[in-house]
């Protein structure tokens, strides 16, 4: 029963200390940029707000929340993925400038990053709605409705 008990809690330990050391591990290493001053539409279909906390990635799930680590300063921040991008070999994300300042001066343009994620998004766009044509009145009691 002892010896049970021992493996038991050896094997514990060893799934719990992995456990740890793949929670801090980073997914990706890099440099972030940061875009977004002016309008348009993220590649979700939200509009670009340059003061929100998000950012664009190549391949991660929209709505995934990621911490940005800023390798000289050793700030972070925390975005939520809602565009795709960047397309500049050696980026691995683009912030919003409002994210980008928490790290570092946006006059320096680019950073040395590592992110890691932080929760996995569903990778939903946002709703579109196209719009609905006019077609004149109808229901219970008009031509055309059948009960």
């Amino acid at each position: 029963m002892t010896k049970l008990m021992i493996r038991l809690t050896s094997i514990y330990l060893v799934f719990g200390i992995m456990g740890i050391s793949c929670a801090t591990q980073y997914y990706q290493k890099g440099k972030a940029s940061f875009y977004g001053s002016k309008g348009g539409k993220t590649a979700s279909g939200e509009k670009v707000n340059p003061k929100a906390l998000t950012a664009a990635h190549k391949k991660l799930p929209f709505n995934t929340i990621v911490e940005v680590l800023n390798l000289r300063n050793n700030k972070k921040v925390k975005v939520r993925i809602n565009d795709r991008g960047p397309y500049i070999k050696g980026r691995i994300i683009d912030l919003t400038p409002a994210a980008f300042k928490r790290l570092d001066n946006p006059k320096r343009g680019v950073i040395p990053v590592k992110i890691r994620i932080i929760k996995k998004g569903s990778g939903k766009r946002k709703k579109k709605f196209s719009k609905i044509k006019k077609m004149g009145p109808f229901g219970p009691g008009k031509p055309g409705w059948e009960d």
